[in-house]
Order: C-alpha cells, then structure tokens, then sequence
C-alpha cells in the first residue's frame, strides 16, 4: 500500500543559541522536537506575504481564554488571521507571555555580567533580516517547552520545563507561513534546565 503522506521536506538540527528561518506553505506542517528536554525555543510567525500580519500573544490569549498553548490552540495574527493551529503535541502546554531574552533584559534581571551574553532577540534579527523582517517586525513570541507558570495575582516565574527528550509540538499552518526559531541560549534561569540543548526541526510539505 503506498503512503500518501509527504515526503520529509526539511530535517535540521539547531543548536543552542542558534536560529533558523523556515517557509512554510499552507497545509505544511513543522514539528519542533526537544531532543534532550528542558529546553525553550522561542518562535515568530508570519504571513509570508504579509509580514504585518503576524503573530500575537494578546490577541491569541484573549481569542483562546488561556495563556498556554497546546493541541488545538489557534495561533493568531493582530488582525485576528489563523496564522496556524497547534495539530500535535505531546509535550502538554508551552508559553506565550514570558517573551525573548534580550541582552538589555539580561541585565537588568541578572546583572551587568550579562551583557554580552548571547540572546534570542539577537537571533531573531539575524536570521530574520534576509526576509525583511528587523526591530519594528518584533513582537511578543511563543516559547515552545518553556514553563512560566501564573499566579493567582497574575504575577509570573521561569520554571523547569514539563518537556523531555523526544518530546515535541506541531504547528499546521493556515496561511503561507515564515517561522522564525531562536533555539534559546539562556544560562541565568532555569527555563533551558540551566544547560541549552538543541532541537530538531521536521517538515512535511508538497
């Protein structure tokens, strides 16, 4: 019997502090694997043909009613497009309030040591630039595996993640996509179990 499933189209490990920029079309799927677990892969989507379309942690809390995400959670743009919905995950729940580490935001959590420490937002410009996508194209990202839970009083932390290794999260996209992906480098909270790792990333796509 042959299958009809897609072939693989994209099969890519990234290393920690590293990044990657992915077309996606729509119907696509992109599976983000945490191959030794604990760690957090912070992501953007965008409408290819639109990058002002793009994700939105606000407008995909209060659409979804929850600050986590897992199978079936929509992810939306400003505009309210389905940019693309979570199709699988066997990790369970993942962040998006907690946003990118930053080298100014290092040191103002951890101190000025910090400062020249790598970060994600630094890897989203970098690998974002050859699609145009620079400072103003940045917003609040989805932290794939990271674990930040919420208080009563709103309030948050950085925990150790739920996730292990094998582990991993789908996204089906809606719309002609462009993934961005900071495998995060953080070494001054435990959201990456105090040691990064890398991460696998799968496609299946005509």
């Amino acid at each position: 019997m042959t299958s009809t499933l897609p072939a693989t189209v994209l099969d890519t490990v990234v290393q920690p502090g590293d990044g990657a920029l992915v077309q996606v079309p729509a119907g696509g799927r992109l599976r983000v694997v945490d191959l030794a677990g604990n760690q957090a892969v912070d992501t953007l989507l965008y409408d290819a043909h639109d990058l002002d379309n793009r994700y939105s942690a606000f407008d995909t809390v209060r659409e979804q009613g929850s600050v986590f995400l897992t199978t079936g959670s929509a992810l939306l743009s400003g505009r309210l497009d389905q940019l693309a919905v979570i199709s699988d995950d066997t990790c369970g729940r993942h962040d998006t309030i907690g946003g990118a580490c930053a080298q100014e935001s290092n040191v103002i959590r951890y101190g000025e040591h910090t400062r020249h420490q790598h970060a994600c937002r630094e890897t989203f410009l970098r690998y974002g630039a050859p699609a145009g996508i620079g400072p103003r194209q940045l917003g609040h990202n989805i932290n794939f595996f990271m674990n930040v839970p919420v208080d009563a009083g709103g309030g948050l932390r950085f925990d150790d993640g739920l996730s292990a290794p094998g582990k991993h999260v789908e996204l089906t996209a809606t719309v002609d996509l462009l993934v961005l992906v900071s495998n995060c480098p953080q070494l001054n909270n435990p959201c990456n179990g105090w040691d990064p790792t890398p991460v696998q990333l799968l496609g299946w796509w005509s």
